[in-house]
């Protein structure tokens, strides 16, 4: 063969590697890199007998293949031949998931999404096979009890050293197959019935009743005012509440401090996985790279040994994996050692991340609008007088209207899980109807709860502000305002929604209850309350930085045990 003709040769075999990868769409491994290296090696081969060095050869072949992949993928992918031609959305997102990820490597993707949203609409094209969704009306189709399954993201977020069929198989938030899904779903959900929520209540309050505590004798320590990062506190008492519901104990970052930076290392670990969840094929390459796999493997690790010394120490009480693993193996012989290890992680950061944040947020805009603090002390001194010694009864808890507007507003203005929401037809199906939109197998779709929150369409007036009064009054009295409750959605919604919601809900209420109750707080001296928003980061969930308040006690009688 000439020349040319190996030349030509060597097109049509990127042009053919690349139609077989778009059809077969096989998953990205070693194998696959080693096909994709073998296939231009004949022409390589074929030019060295024309070519006086071997290098050339070799370099000319695989220069032309590789640009001709990769430019027959950019023409596809932003030709109208592609299955979501007609989305609009930027260039770069269309062209490479590359993007989401160097968009996400700064923290700022909901603000990102948000922009993109009130450019383009209710549905943008965030990846060549991706999409953003904020139509409330289509959410029933992608989260609702009959819409989609779990999309690839959850493997990008995968941590723990445990193998791929264990991830399938017991991992509650990484399970693709709707019916193992359900089978999993179905344990939890007894883990957070009555009679076990009972348990973490107890669990909860004690530690609650801690924190108050620590932070009294601090005023007293500090003369009468208190100087803290709030934030941090509120992380240990999280951190600390998840050792106890979890694991039946072992942290007390409370009493004795975050010596081994458990709570550094969890943001740490968190960073990578909130790239990786975008090209999740990466995950389990970085996750073996000397340095930047480091903080996940330590993290990971953590989670396991956790794993391990809950399964084999002696049980005092009854905590999270005591009532999964009586509701998962009521009818099987199976050792329940995958089940908690598979799920540590997941007990971890949503038992404590989420929470803290969610906490945090609370009293940075409780402390932004004082005239909201003294209408909630208000309410909470009416139901818990001040010179009357009673415990926190939590069943009042959910009849305080201002209590409960507070803490929905802040769910609404920063969600814990801000914008991966990701959801994909099940595979095998072919694809899934969206409303009047056919979504071919194959193609995700996210829906970010920070810009559904924020649209206009759900939530005016001032849907960027945090206005508590919105839960308040009366649509029917109110012809200008605009409350959909069914495009709220901090908690996700349908099958695969948040399973602790109602311990996460009892947490908020009665923690941020305690704090207003025994404390007059405002922001510290000097500290920029700005810098408390610029510190918001989306790295999965909700990162956050220092908020630094001068807090004085209350003179009221103190918490019955």
């Amino acid at each position: 063969m000439s020349q040319g003709q190996v030349l030509v040769l060597d097109v049509l075999c990127a042009l053919g590697t690349h139609y077989w990868y778009k059809k077969c769409e096989p998953s990205v491994s070693w194998s696959l890199l080693a096909q994709i290296f073998a296939i231009p090696l004949p022409s390589a081969l074929l030019l060295t007998n024309d070519s006086s060095s071997v290098v050339g050869a070799f370099l000319a072949a695989y220069t032309l293949f590789l640009a001709t992949l990769f430019t027959s993928i950019v023409v596809y992918r932003l030709s109208p031949f592609h299955p979501l031609a007609k989305y609009p959305g930027p260039i770069l997102c269309k062209v490479s998931q590359f993007w989401a990820v160097s968009v996400a490597s700064c923290g700022k993707t909901h603000l990102y999404r948000k922009k993109l949203h009130e450019h383009y609409g209710s549905i943008v094209r965030i990846g060549p096979n991706e999409l953003s969704v904020v139509d409330k009306d289509m959410l029933p189709f992608i989260l609702g009890p009959h819409g989609m399954s779990k999309g690839p993201l959850f493997r990008g977020r995968r941590m723990t050293p445990i193998s791929d069929k264990d991830v399938e198989n017991f991992t509650l938030i990484s399970t693709r197959d709707p019916q193992r899904h359900a089978i999993l779903r179905k344990a939890w959900n007894k883990a957070f019935a009555v009679s076990p929520l009972r348990d973490y209540e107890e669990l909860m309050l004690l530690r609650a009743r801690q924190l108050i505590e620590i932070l009294q004798r601090t005023c007293k320590e500090q003369g009468g005012i208190g100087r803290v990062d709030i934030a941090t506190w509120i992380g240990y008492f999280s951190f600390d509440f998840m050792g106890d519901m979890a694991f039946g104990g072992g942290f007390e970052l409370m009493s004795d401090g975050d010596s081994e930076q458990l709570l550094q290392n969890m943001t740490k670990a968190l960073y990578y996985p909130a790239l990786c969840q975008h090209v999740p094929w990466f995950a389990r390459i970085l996750r073996n790279l000397p340095y930047l796999g480091a903080p996940i493997r330590a993290f990971g690790s953590f989670g396991f040994q956790r794993a391990k010394i809950r399964y084999s120490q002696e049980l005092k009480r009854k905590d999270l994996f005591y009532h999964l693993i009586e509701a998962y193996h009521a009818d099987s012989q199976e050792s329940p050692f995958p089940l908690i290890v598979s799920n540590s992680l997941l007990a971890i950061v949503a038992g404590s991340d989420t929470t803290a944040s969610v906490l945090s947020n609370v009293i940075y805009y409780l402390l932004v609008n004082p005239s909201y603090y003294t209408r909630l002390r208000e309410e909470l001194d009416a139901a818990f007088p001040p010179t009357e010694e009673s415990s926190l009864d939590t069943e009042i808890l959910p009849s305080l209207s201002m209590l409960n507007a507070v803490i929905n507003e802040v769910l609404r203005l920063q969600p814990p899980v801000p914008t991966s929401l990701q959801r994909a037809p099940t595979r095998g199906t072919g694809g899934k109807m969206m409303g009047t939109h056919y979504i071919k197998e194959g193609t995700h779709i996210q829906v970010p709860p920070y810009v559904l929150h924020r649209d206009p369409r759900y939530f005016f007036p001032r849907p960027d502000d945090f206005w508590p009064d919105r839960w308040l009054l009366e649509v029917s009295n109110s012809p200008d305002l605009v409350l959909d409750r069914s495009a709220f959605i901090p908690f996700s919604m349908g099958p695969a929604n948040c399973v602790g919601k109602s311990l996460a809900t009892l947490e908020l209420r009665a923690l941020v209850a305690l704090l207003v109750m025994y404390f007059d707080m405002e922001f510290d001296d000097g500290f920029d309350p700005e810098t408390w928003i610029e510190s918001l980061s989306d790295y999965f969930v909700l990162s956050k930085g220092r908020l630094m308040v001068k807090m004085t006690t209350r003179e009221r009688r103190c918490l019955a045990e």
